[in-house]
């Protein structure tokens, strides 16, 4: 075993790490993405959305300390780069220009879901190797995409 001794085999710490890196990756491109709408935004809806995307975006931003801090608890290091986050997130950030709002609130909600996902395997994951601080971090990462996204599928159908 490794010099970092938290109760788990290597092998369960490892796969959790990169179970919990998958999901910081997600929610640090789902971060960008809510961010840039932020400040993109147009429309009737501008000021609802603006400050519905600024609460999201402000949220995700904690949360990532707090992943890669479970991380690096775990004894693995987070990713460091803008291209390993590119290439360990399942979220799409091709945008070159704005989208109209209720494309912003379509690909948003596409986003979340897809998050949720690979949070729950992440969670599935943790609860595996009988780790339950990853697995309730996950629990509560899951519960805010959900919510979010349930915010945002009401906003699309407006």
């Amino acid at each position: 075993m490794s010099s970092v001794d938290i109760g788990l085999a290597e092998n369960a710490r490892n796969a959790v790490a990169e179970a919990l890196n998958a999901t910081l990756a997600d929610t640090y491109s789902l971060y960008m993405k809510t961010h840039a709408y932020h400040w993109n935004v147009t429309g009737p809806q501008f000021h609802t959305l603006h400050v519905m995307f600024e609460e999201q975006y402000r949220e995700m931003w904690d949360a990532l300390d707090e992943i890669a801090e479970r991380v690096r608890a775990l004894g693995v290091f987070a990713p460091t780069s803008g291209k390993q986050f590119a290439d360990l997130s399942d979220i799409d950030n091709a945008d070159t220009k704005p989208p109209s709002a209720d494309n912003m609130v379509k690909r948003l909600l596409s986003d979340h879901e897809t998050l949720i996902k690979r949070a729950r395997d992440g969670l599935s994951t943790a609860e595996e190797s009988g780790d339950a601080a990853s697995a309730d971090l996950l629990t509560v990462r899951i519960q805010t995409h959900e919510k979010t996204a349930w915010m945002l599928r009401s906003m699309a159908q407006s």
